[in-house]
Formats: structure tokens, sequence, C-alpha cells
């Protein structure tokens, strides 16, 4: 056996004129057995994983990279500062919040970054590979070159290979050639690593694995990419936080030149104004988004569903369409035959061993497994082994059947399974057989029943053995869960293969309501509406001009079908005037939502279907399986590969199932929806936080020259605030019962009287604390009590929409954050830590101050939600 190494392994295009006879013995392997489990463990050692190196960043880069921004930036300055002016105290505090910051968005995105590895793990694909002589199904990232390893339709080629035995394979190369088409393989020819078999079924010998194949650094630049992305509530969310941002800095900008004006010390002033910025904008945010969705991702496996595009989870939150597929999502994806019907005097007996000889039992292919079951339970005694599969071409949506080449001692023939109009159409039977066969396939298709097809073909004519009935019966659960989805303003549309019958069989028996409707009837463009209306005119046309008032019907048709043609020929769907085609696109968004169960569709259909329904404004999550599907899975807002899905499904999905059926779609909705109210109370939360901080420090700064607190204080404040807001991520909160979607005047407009409610709130105790005499000192300690007690009060007004002492609780996970820093900062406070103390009676008058002010709060948000809704502005 030749010895492969790192350094005389060629290239993959290089074994383009190669046969394949040598490029086994090159690669040390063997066309009947592969290789040995001996061999392959050497070479994966040698060659290492078949996967793609993603260049990860170093943890030293992770650690120094919460050190370098904008943000961080202004907190070392401001320690800067501090030591230039000898605050030794509010140095160390800085450094404190530096650090603890740093630390804990590293220690959550770790966290976060983690979590998504493990889940990702799960989603590692398989690959059947001949060893010592048997085949099995290891995980792609374990082959090696020299692997003789079986590919079919659907699946991503793991390794950059040479195909050896089999027809043909249509491959695409779009995601890394770029070529429109897919493209026709012959036995010999190479295909590359993360193309997606289109067609067919072929051996091929591995050439190059993970980072010798021709694309991986390609492939890595696109992983990239896709880690890169963010979700529509993501990037609200980041620009509420710009806005904040802009908004402090404009507001700190004036008091800087205010102080100076007065001649206030200038390092001083500047030190203060950094640390106020820090304090008021949103620091916390990206650990909140990361912790959040960390916390979803993990949850969401728990319900057998994988998340291999993170912010997907958010997506969901607005879904307000579910496409399905039917086989195996609304349906048990168990086969069972029923029933089987034999032609002119066959057996069944005979229609098994030729429906078993049509079949590779290794493809595990769902109409293929229970033909096998059948076979053995009714007919154990079938002599296959006296029969050789010398040939297959596997099933595919175009020919809908599959063939095998059978040689049976001196016998040589054709064994096909398939859609009965496929092989009926392939008979010499007469017309009336023809007509029976037929009816007989529509009356199992009105039961719901697939009906499939076998006959044997020699020298060219195919005898018809039978057709086996096989039946898909709906899960159990499925009908329930469909009512659930719309009681949560989600509908659901079925989307499937099967024929109308069938299609609205099963859709009634699940209660989906709508019209069903073939595929084909959406194609229909405004250029035939067109054409149809110029025929009408032109014969209404003709019989106005003819005056002795006997129209020839045959010259008006006549001239009715010239001016049709030449309206056909000058005017196609693209010189139609926008208004036209806007008026028939209107229509077919009309029809599409009044649909509930589309039949007879081909996967181009599918991507249609989604285009037209997000044209009408909805968000869609759209079920999928197999490798034609993909499109549609991309362009869905939420695409969900199904638990028997093919790699290329999978690759294109942003949630991949492990369990059958609608349950996992339907708690990932809800998962979302907790995941999206999390994100909006804290929005709220901040925002409302931010003006009640920033405007009132302006305005006791710049009209009363007053420091309400010390750089000292908010520094601590800060650190008190942003350390339990990350228990955000952990709180109770209602599944709302529609789709959500952001609100900008509702978020803007309820939080903006949350924080001028705070503000007055502050001012009026300024008032009464200067009324009383109280020292400049004294009065900044009992504004830190006052601040600290009374922000964390806020999220409780903003983390739900009724009143504050309603369901649902919060978690106690956030009580406990939230309350335990209050007590911390009351027991600063008390005993004058960096501070002057305001003793424990006065400490009990800002708890029950602040408090008062947390009631009055709820009061302002419920009347804004109360204002809003008579405006017409809630949602």
């Amino acid at each position: 056996m030749a010895t492969v190494t790192a350094t005389n392994q060629r290239s993959t295009d290089n074994y383009q004129d190669s046969s394949t006879d040598d490029t086994i013995e090159a690669l040390g392997s063997d066309r009947s057995r592969g290789l040995t489990a001996e061999v392959a463990e050497r070479r994966l050692a040698q060659f290492g994983p078949n996967e793609i190196e993603e260049h990860e960043e170093p943890t030293w880069h992770q650690v120094f990279r919460r050190f370098w921004g904008p943000i961080p930036w202004m907190i070392e300055i401001a320690a800067i500062l501090s030591a230039v002016v000898r605050r030794w105290e509010d140095f160390v505090i800085i450094m404190v919040m530096l650090l603890v910051n740093a630390g804990i968005d590293f220690f959550q995105e770790h966290r976060a970054l983690n979590a998504v590895k493990a889940l990702q793990s799960a989603l590692a694909t398989q690959t059947t590979v001949l060893r010592d002589g048997e085949w099995a199904e290891i995980p792609s990232k374990d082959l090696v070159p020299g692997d003789i390893i079986r590919l079919k339709i659907g699946d991503i080629i793991p390794a950059d290979v040479q195909l050896i035995d089999g027809a043909y394979l249509l491959v695409d190369q779009s995601s890394l050639t770029g070529e429109s088409l897919p493209v026709s393989k012959d036995p010999g020819g190479v295909a590359y690593s993360k193309t997606i078999v289109k067609q067919g079924e072929m051996t091929a010998v591995v050439l190059n694995t993970g980072r010798n194949t021709n694309f991986h650094s390609m492939v890595a630049l696109v992983v990239q990419a896709e880690k890169e992305e963010r979700s529509h509530f993501q990037q609200m969310v980041i620009r509420i936080g710009d806005f904040l941002i802009a908004i402090t800095v404009f507001l700190v900008l004036i008091i800087i030149a205010v102080g100076i004006a007065r001649g206030q010390d200038t390092v001083e002033l500047i030190r203060y104004a950094l640390v106020l910025t820090i304090a008021a904008i949103p620091v916390a945010l990206p650990a909140v988004l990361s912790v959040t969705m960390a916390v979803g991702a993990v949850n969401l496996a728990k319900q057998q569903a994988i998340v291999s595009r993170l912010v997907a989870i958010e997506e969901l939150a607005g879904i307000d369409i579910l496409c399905s597929d039917k086989t195996g999502t609304l349906t048990k994806n168990e086969m069972r035959v029923v029933n089987p019907i034999t032609v002119d005097g066959h057996t069944e007996k005979e229609l098994f061993l030729y429906a078993v000889l049509a079949s590779r039992r290794e493809n595990h292919d769902p109409i293929e497994t229970p033909i096998f079951d059948y076979a053995a339970e009714h007919f154990p005694d079938l002599d296959l082994d006296s029969y050789e599969q010398v040939g297959f071409t596997p099933f595919d949506p175009i020919r809908k059947r599959t063939e095998a080449q059978i040689v049976h001692g001196a016998e040589h023939f054709s064994v096909i399974k398939g859609a009965p109009q496929v092989l009926l159409g392939l008979t010499t039977l007469d017309d009336d057989t023809l007509q029976h066969l037929d009816e007989l396939v529509s009356g199992e298709a009105s039961k719901g029943y697939r009906t499939i097809a076998v006959g044997r073909q020699t020298d060219g004519t195919l005898d018809l053995i039978g057709l086996i009935p096989l039946i898909d019966p709906p899960r159990d659960d499925s009908g329930a869960l469909i009512a659930d989805l719309r009681e949560h303003g989600v509908d659901v549309k079925m989307i499937t293969g099967d024929n109308l019958a069938i299609a609205k069989e099963i859709g009634h028996t699940l209660g989906l309501d709508g019209e069903a409707i073939r595929s084909k009837d959406l194609a229909a463009g405004g250029s035939e509406e067109l054409v149809e209306l110029a025929r009408v005119l032109a014969d209404a046309i003709y019989e106005q001009f003819d005056k002795s008032g006997e129209v020839d019907k045959v010259a008006a048709q006549r001239f009715a079908d010239g001016v049709a043609e030449q309206v056909a020929d000058h005017f196609s769907t693209e010189g139609l005037t926008k208004g036209f085609i806007t008026s028939h696109e209107s229509q077919l968004i009309e029809l599409v939502e009044r649909v509930g169960i589309f039949a007879e569709v081909v996967p181009a259909d599918k991507y249609t279907i989604v285009e037209t329904l997000q044209k009408g404004r909805h968000i869609v999550a759209m079920t999928g399986d197999g490798v034609n599907d993909a499109p549609a899975l991309k362009k869905a807002d939420a695409g969900v590969a199904v638990s028997n899905a093919t790699d290329a499904a999978r690759a294109a999905a942003d949630i991949v199932l492990t369990a059958p059926g609608l349950s996992v779609i339907d708690d990932a909705i809800r998962l979302a929806r907790i995941t999206f109210e999390r994100m909006k109370s804290y929005t709220l939360f901040r925002v409302a936080e931010t003006i009640r901080i920033i405007v009132f420090m302006f305005l006791a700064i710049v009209a009363f020259n007053f420091f309400p607190v010390t750089a000292l204080m908010i520094i601590i404040l800060a650190l008190l605030n942003d350390i339990p807001i990350l228990a955000i991520a952990y709180d109770n909160t209602k599944i709302d019962k529609d789709p959500v979607r952001w609100s900008m005047p509702t978020l803007l407009i309820t939080s903006s009287t949350i924080g001028l409610a705070g503000v007055v709130s502050s001012f009026l105790l300024f008032f009464i604390l200067i009324k009383m005499g109280y020292s400049d000192a004294f009065i900044q300690s009992m504004f830190f009590a006052k601040l600290v007690i009374a922000g964390h009060g806020t999220i409780y007004n903003t983390r739900a929409e009724g009143w504050f002492w309603q369901k649902p609780y919060p978690s106690w996970v956030l009580f406990t954050a939230t309350f335990s820093t209050r007590i911390i900062g009351t027991l600063i406070a008390v005993y004058g830590i960096f501070m002057v103390p305001i003793g424990w009676d006065k400490a009990a008058l800002m708890w029950i101050y602040a408090l008062s002010w947390f009631v009055f709060n709820d009061f302002v948000k419920m009347g804004t939600y109360k204002a809003l809704r008579r405006w017409n502005l809630y949602a």
C-alpha cells in the first residue's frame, strides 16, 4: 500500500487527468475495502481533522480588547486625571470599575461563545464511508485522504474528491465558483468540498481534507462573515444606544463649556465630565445582549433545537406566518404500506421483490424503509442473494423514479419504482386498464395515501407489477399545536409536493384554514391577463365594426387571436406599467395570504411563496429538509431545518430541529418572545435612567452651579447599576399573544416620561434639602442614597406593561441582584464610605422617598400607555 504524507500530497486539481485506479493506488486505498481503521487513524493524526480551521481570537487579545475603545479610553483617562490631581481613592475605584467591567464582559462573551460552540457541535455532518470492507457512517471531520465515500442527493460534499462509480452527479458549485447552473460530474471527475449534490448518487475517493481543500480559505471568510451578523432587534437596540451616547456627549460638552466660563478647574471638570459620561451611557449593553441570547440558545437546545445563527432567536419573536412542510413536520414521517395492489396476475411477493431490488437499504430513504420492513415481515423467504444490483440511479425530483439494473443468473433486466403517472406513461397498457389504474391511484390519494408504482423492464418494455399505497399519518399533536400557534398570532401554511387530494385530506384533518391550491396557480403573470383582455376587446370591436349585423364568428375569432398575438409579442411583463404590475402583485399577495394549503409544490415555488409573503410585510419562518429547500430557508426571516433534513438544508437554516414535529418551533417562538421582552425592558430602563441622570445633572450644574454627586459617587453608582442589570437575562416575562415588533413611539415616549418623572423627584428632594440647610457634602451623600435606591426601582416599572404588583413577578435572580446592590449602596451612605455619613434615620427616609416615587412612576407609566392607546401609538 502506498504511503501518503503531507509532503507528497498533491493538490486537488492535479488529479483531474488521473484515472480513478491510479488515484486510488496513489492514495494507498482499495476500491472494494477502503482504508483500514489503523491507516485511517494514522492519517487523521497526520493530516488533522477534516474541518476548516477558524482563526479564533487569542485569549490575551480578548482580554486586551476590553481596555481598547471609546468607553475604556474614557475610564482610563478619568483614572489618569484622578492620579494627576492626587485623588487616589477615586483612582482606585475607577480602576476597579475598569477591571470589573472588562472582567464581566470577558466572562459573559466567553460563556456565550462556549455555549454556541457546544450547540453547533451537535450539528456535525455524517458521511457514509467504506472502512475495512464495511460501509458505516462517521463524522465528516474524521475523513482522511484515501477514504472511499458515498455521495447522494442533498449531501454537502465533505472534502475534495474524485468520483469513482455511478452514472453522474449534478453538483451546485455556486457558493464557491459563482457558476449559476449546476455542473454535471462523471466518473473520474473532481468535486470540491462544500459543494452540494443536486442529483445523482456516486462513490468517490477523498483526495484532500481540511486545510488542503481548494476553497478552505474562502469558506473560512464566509464563516467569519456569518458570525458578524446582527438581528433587526440587536440593530435597533444598538441604534438606541448610539442615540443615548450622542445626547449624553452633547449635554456633557455644555457642562464643560459652562464650567470653563465660570472659571472652574479644567482638569477636575474634564475628569468629572468623563465619569458622568461613563455613568450615563449604556456600558452594559453588549454584555446584556450576549447574555440574553446565550441564555435563549441554551434554553432552546433543551427543547431539541440547535441554533446555528444565534441572532435568529430574536427574529423568531416577530414571526407571524410559518410555512411548514407536511412530511415529518405535520405528519409522523413513518410511512406504512397499506393494501398493496397487483396487476395482471402478478403476485404480491413479486411486487415487493422488485420494489426491494429498486431500492437501497443503506440510503435510509423514508419511502423505501417501509417497503423493506413490509417485505421482511410478510415475505421472509425472498431470495435476494441470487439477485445482483449492478447499477442504480437514485430518485430525483425531475424524473420522479429510481432505477436499478439487475443480474439474476443469465437474466439482465431493470426494475423501476416511482410516481404512478410516470410509470404508467412508460407502459403499453390499453386505455381501459390505464383509466382503471388511474382511478385506483386517485381513490388512494383521496384517502391521503401516496402510491408508488413498481415495474420490470426488459428490452425496453415496461411490465407494470403493481402499486404500493403508503400513508404518513398526521402527528398526534399537530392539530393542537397549529391551534396553539394561531392563538399566538402565527398563521400556519402547509406546503407539500404531494398532490392536491392528499394535501387537502391531511390539511383538513389538521384543521388548516384557507384555500387549497396547486402551486402552478401562482405562476400566472400580468401578461396573461393582458393578452386575454386584448382578445376579448378585439372580438367586441370586430362585432361593432360589422355593419351588416351578421358577424362571421370564425373571422372574429381569427381577428381577436391576431390582436392577442401582437400584444403578447410586444407587451411582455417587462413592458407593463408599474401600476399594472403593482396591482397584479397585490392580488398575488392577497391570494398567498388567503391560501392555507399549497400542493404539488416544486422547490422554486417555496422561494416564491416566502418572497411574496415578505412583500406583504409579513415576517416568515420556513421549514425545509431537502437540498432544493436551501434557497427558501435562506430567504425566510427564520429558516428551520427539520429533524431529517439533508446537510444542505441544515447549512442554510438558522435553526436545526433534532426532534420531529412543530412543538419545537412553537417553543422556539415562545422563547424568542420572552427574549424580546427582556431586551425591551432593558432598553426602556436604560433610556429612562440616562434621561434621569444626565438631564438632572445637566440642569443642576448649569442652572444652579451645584454638583449633586461627586465623581467617585458616580463611579460607585455605575458599578452598582451595571453588574446586577445582567440578571435581566433571567427575568420572568409575559409571553406575548401576538408577534412582537419594536415600536419607537411607545419606547421613547414611555421611557422619557419615566425618566423625566425621576428628574422631577430629584429636584424636589434637592429643594427640600437646600431648604433644610444641609451642607453640600451631606446633600451629595443623600443624593447618592436616593439614586442607588431608586435606580433599580425603575427596572420594576419597565419590566412589565401592567402594574408592578401584577404577574409575571420578577425572578429571584433579578430581585436578589437588584436588592443586594441597594443594600450595599445604603450601607456605603450610612457609614460614610468615601463620603459624609447620613445615618440610618436619613437612609430610612430615602427608602421611603424612593419607594413613594417608584409607585408614582408606575402611575406615570400606566397613564402614558393609556394616552398612547388613545392616540393609536401604542404597540
